[in-house]
């Protein structure tokens, strides 16, 4: 029986969901914490865009069925993820000059671990269902 190809990424959709839900309805909160809500409204889309990323790199990786093209794959999605991120922080700092939101790049590094766990924990169940098929 052929999965749902969206099936494994509920969770992954599901936290994107809830998360923008918190930063738009908790704004009093986020105030509170001198956090940018629109930083972390963006950083959340910026993380979610590049964990699809990062998930169809290594679902590739899983289906070539060699064991270190998956480790080369999660590596690489990695890799990928890391530097996007680096990228659109550094851009972000340019941009902004001296009112960077430190607590909010301090959130999105939260997010950053956050998503990359989901991701990776994804892929391991995957991994283990494909091993007992």
């Amino acid at each position: 029986m052929k999965q749902n190809a969206t099936r494994p990424l509920f969770p992954v959709i599901l936290l994107f969901v809830l998360l923008n839900s918190v930063f738009i309805f908790g704004r009093t909160f986020l105030e509170k914490w001198s956090v940018d809500r629109d930083v972390l409204i963006v950083g959340n889309l910026v993380l979610f865009i590049v964990t699809l990323l990062s998930f169809w790199l290594g679902q590739r990786g899983l289906r070539s069925g060699n064991v270190q093209a998956f480790v080369r794959s999660i590596y690489s999605s990695f890799i990928v993820k890391f530097f996007v991120i680096a990228a659109a922080a550094f851009v972000y700092i340019i941009v902004t000059k001296k009112n960077v939101n430190k607590p909010g790049l301090i959130a999105c590094m939260c997010l950053y671990l956050v998503y990359t766990f989901l991701e990776v924990s994804i892929l391991m169940k995957m991994a283990k269902q494909k091993k007992n098929e």
